[in-house]
């Protein structure tokens, strides 16, 4: 109730009226059935941008800082993220990389939507970085195809560490044809498959926002310049982007951050 509310209602007609988003491929959507809407990730913004675009409802897997940090910030976020159905991931071991592959089948087996930044993490530099296998893995066990999504000039509106966003430039979403991976029917927990189909998928992400792709995690990368803390993170304390182990590399990616 309260996704709709916001998207239609308290929060989507200002965002459309203010910075009135581009949309290109709104034909690649699917009406109905399970798919996911695998994006490139430079804002926290996307996660607000896209379903606004998108007239089916979008589920993201949101990291669990959302919905466990202390504070009326802490709190704010754990009432916005879980009233408009979010699904919390923890993304520190392989326990929780499985509840969330789980989660995200589940998902896509009631036939909706499910949105995904297979890079794991916010861009640092607007460079697209290599994707993380849980979206080969959540695609394979559910059957259903992936769209890729290309997220363009949101970090222009809401650059990292900015309190405030920009009016310009117009946001844009672009979305790719359907990657159809029926022909690895059967082979959900073959490395080799799931890296082939993910390095696909980013190929195509690649394509569709003309950015530069570099062949390493995002994630490492925030943390050997220190950029690796984000909303819910405390100074001090690794954050969970930073985790390199195969668990990591298995877990399909958080909501935005």
């Amino acid at each position: 109730m309260l996704y709709w509310f916001l998207k239609f209602v308290g929060l989507g007609p200002w965002l459309k009226a203010i910075w009135r988003p581009w949309v290109q491929g709104a034909e690649n959507l699917p009406e109905q059935g399970g798919a996911i809407l695998a994006s490139n990730h430079l804002s926290f913004c996307d996660s607000f941008f896209l379903p606004l675009v998108v007239r089916r409802r979008v589920t993201f897997l949101a990291k669990a800082e959302y919905f466990t940090t202390p504070g009326l910030k802490g709190r704010l976020s754990r009432l916005f993220f879980s009233g408009i159905g979010q699904v919390p991931v923890d993304r520190n071991d392989a326990d929780a990389a499985k509840g969330a592959l789980t989660a995200g089948v589940r998902i896509l087996n009631q036939g909706d939507l499910l949105g995904i930044y297979p890079e794991g993490t916010r861009s640092p530099d607007g460079r697209l970085y290599k994707g993380k296998t849980g979206v080969a893995r959540m695609a394979l066990e559910a059957g259903v195809p992936v769209i890729p999504v290309a997220m363009i000039d949101t970090e222009k509106v809401m650059a990292t560490g900015r309190k405030l966003p920009r009016l310009r430039p117009r946001p844009g979403v672009r979305f790719g044809k359907p990657l159809d991976f029926s022909r690895y029917e059967g082979l959900a927990g073959d490395r080799f498959v799931e890296r082939s189909m993910t390095d696909e998928i980013m190929y195509e992400l690649m394509q569709l926002s003309g950015h530069e792709y570099v062949d390493t995690y995002a994630a490492k990368v925030k943390q050997q310049t220190g950029a690796h803390l984000g909303f819910g993170a405390r100074h001090g304390l690794v954050h969970a982007d930073a985790v390199g182990s195969t668990a990591a590399d298995r877990i399909p990616t958080e909501r935005a951050g």
